[in-house]
């Protein structure tokens, strides 16, 4: 409780309401002093956000080990003592999308200090040797050079499909190649090639939209503008969803005992649960992999992730169940059920997002 002096005047600074006590009837604001010294302004602030971390702690460690738990709690009435399921999301939503667009990847820095190729080559005396290749402590911005090399060492390897390899072009202006080799041989061919070799309406706006991007830009380039809109996109995609995420829900269980709107809390619980487990494997590599010295780093890393991925797939089954209440049986095929639906729904509009993205690169 505050321990900010009671105004004398007994009229609510907000509402104009009579209050008897400390708070008021009507609207619920304190009738405290509004001008507060600066030891009066730190004791709230610390207060508060004491209140606020054991909220948030009590609140994430009940979102990730004990599903619909949180839920559960939330809709019995028990609210004060955890986060509110909107702020819940947004708060971890941003946080997750705000670190990957802030947080370069660690190929972005240097490529791992133990990382080498091993090419075959021939020496001056016709005979074949392995070349080591290191790339210790060697930026990405040098690797053009690095594969320059590469290229003109590719002339003198024998002609052999086991020892033959092929390196990109590092302007990434051909890694993918549609037969056209630029807009004017395309619209050329749309005009004067037979009906029967002319490409649909559709498919000419795709290939021409594809050389135009490949034209004025690099390979690099359009990864990373895909990546930027990707993420910039990606939460207004879940954002859409939810709300189809609760109608599956909605149909598959009681109108009666269950208003869309519990259905609406579970999503977004369920959500947020996602959107941490995908923050969490993604600070744990930039942790761990930020040296690549040891193997042993790279073990733990990849069992963590597995038990991160496999946490994430199982969450849902046992998180439907405790919270509808349904027998087993009957959760488990509802939880397939429901459980191949989305997914399938899902990956329709990523695919459609795909689309998006790919067009709104210039």
């Amino acid at each position: 409780m505050s321990k900010s002096a009671l105004r004398k005047d007994k009229t609510c600074l907000n509402c104009r309401h009579v209050v008897e006590l400390r708070y008021c009837p009507n609207c619920g604001q304190e009738n405290t002093e509004s001008r507060k010294t600066f030891h009066h302004l730190f004791i709230h602030f610390f207060e508060d956000l004491t209140h606020y971390e054991n909220a948030f702690w009590r609140t994430i460690r009940n979102l990730l080990f004990k599903p619909a738990a949180l839920t559960k709690e939330y809709l019995s009435g028990k609210r004060l003592s955890y986060l509110a399921p909107v702020r819940l999301y947004i708060f971890i939503s941003f946080l997750t999308f705000f670190l990957f667009t802030v947080i370069p990847d660690s190929e972005d820095h240097l490529v791992k200090s133990n990382q080498t190729t091993s090419v075959k080559t021939v020496d001056e005396n016709g005979k074949e040797k392995d070349s080591i290749i290191s790339f210790k402590e060697l930026k990405v911005s040098e690797m053009a050079a690095v594969i320059d090399s590469l290229n003109t060492l590719q002339d003198s390897i024998k002609a052999d499909a086991h020892t033959n390899f092929n390196l990109k072009d590092t302007k990434g202006k051909d890694f993918i190649h549609l037969g056209y080799d630029s807009l004017r041989e395309l619209d050329s061919i749309q005009q004067f090639a037979p009906p029967s070799e002319r490409l649909s309406d559709v498919q000419y706006w795709f290939y021409k939209k594809f050389i135009i991007v490949k034209t004025n830009n690099t390979r690099e380039e359009i990864i990373e503008k895909f990546k930027e809109s990707f993420l910039h996109n990606f939460p207004k995609v879940l954002f859409i969803y939810m709300p189809l995420f609760a109608f599956f829900l909605w149909l598959f269980h009681s109108k009666k005992r269950w208003y869309y709107f519990d259905h609406g809390i579970f999503t977004l619980h369920y959500f947020s649960f996602l959107l941490l487990i995908i923050l969490l494997l993604f600070l744990i590599d930039l942790l761990l992999d930020w040296d690549g010295n040891y193997w042993i780093l790279d073990k733990l890393n990849l069992l963590i992730h597995f038990v991160g991925f496999g946490w994430m797939f199982y969450y849902f089954f046992p998180a439907h169940h405790r919270f509808y209440g349904e027998s087993r049986a009957v959760s488990f095929v509802k939880s397939v059920a429901l459980f191949w639906i989305n997914f399938i729904l899902l990956m329709v509009i990523m695919s459609l997002f795909v689309i998006y993205t790919f067009i709104n690169i210039h």
